[in-house]
This record gives C-alpha cells, sequence and structure tokens, in this order.
C-alpha cells in the first residue's frame, strides 16, 4: 500500500507539491504573519515554492497578501528573498 502523501498548491505559480517541498506562511489568530518551517501552526495559511521566480512574482503581484488577508512586513519578504526559513 502506498504512503499517502500530503499536496499544496503555490500561490505564485499554482502548481501542486508535496507539503515538504514547499514555504508554509501562516497567519496567526493574532493577526501577524509568520514563516511556519513546522507546517503545524494554527492560522490561514499560505504556500510557496521554495523557487526565487516563485518567491518574486508572489511579492510583486501580492498574491500571499490576498491569500493571507493581510499586508506581509517587510521583514517577512527579506526572509523569503534570502530564501532562509525561521
Amino acid at each position: 500500500m502506498t504512503e499517502h502523501v500530503a499536496l499544496r498548491v503555490c500561490v505564485a505559480c499554482k502548481q501542486k507539491k508535496p507539503k515538504e517541498e514547499l514555504i508554509r506562511l501562516v497567519r496567526i489568530p493574532e493577526g501577524k504573519i509568520e514563516l511556519d518551517p513546522t507546517g503545524k501552526r494554527l492560522g490561514r495559511g499560505a504556500y510557496l515554492c521554495k523557487e526565487n521566480e516563485c518567491i518574486k512574482k508572489a511579492i510583486k503581484t501580492k498574491r500571499l497578501e490576498r491569500t493571507l488577508k493581510r499586508p506581509i512586513s517587510q521583514d517577512i519578504i527579506y526572509l523569503l528573498n534570502q530564501g532562509v526559513e525561521k
């Protein structure tokens, strides 16, 4: 029997990929947006490919902001541009 692989959709390129291959951002109940390296934080989540093209597209077109329904802080944008996860 095959093991189930959780697939998620990148907000930038709309491709389905395994959850482990994507960066998750989460809007926690307090309204703040944070990176979620565990993928288990409580709140509204958005997934993004780790590729520079997807990160740039998501920031430029404000797809992350629309999905999470909050503005993205410059700190999070900086971390995404550096390719660093907390």
